[in-house]
């Protein structure tokens, strides 16, 4: 791809605040890097990718509302991690960690443990993990 076809479908789901590289040849006929805001098959796919996780996010707030999950599972799921994912963020065994997405486990966390889990997830210090909302 010459550098001058490189796609710019500015309707990408950032609105043009991130950029892909995209290798391309120059006029010389050397290859080079091009910035690119998207093309539009790809940004079809990333909307209707976030679509389906907002959805499944969705579905699991509903199950920690119905007292299924703790609200960790929530945040868990909402920055796309595993249980091992967020057991290594966080310094937190897996197994802990499993315990802890059960409500009645999650209930008796202590402070040092939530603190853990609030920086692994990069929430604020005023932000409470047990808010789904």
């Amino acid at each position: 791809m010459k550098k001058k076809e490189v796609p710019q479908d500015d309707a990408n789901l950032l609105e043009g605040k991130t950029r892909e590289l995209q290798y391309a040849v120059d006029e010389k006929g050397n290859y080079t890097i091009v910035k690119s805001v998207g093309w539009e098959p790809k940004n079809i796919v990333l909307q209707q990718t976030w679509e389906e996780i907002n959805e499944k996010l969705e579905q699991v707030r509903e199950q920690v509302k119905a007292g299924k999950y703790s609200p960790l599972y929530y945040h868990m799921k909402k920055h796309l991690l595993t249980k091992r994912m967020l057991a290594k963020y966080a310094g937190i065994s897996v197994f802990k960690v499993w315990f802890h997405l059960k409500p009645k486990s999650y209930a008796k966390l202590s402070k040092e443990n939530i603190e853990k889990y609030k920086k692994a997830l990069n929430l604020k210090p005023e932000e409470d993990l047990g808010n789904v909302d």
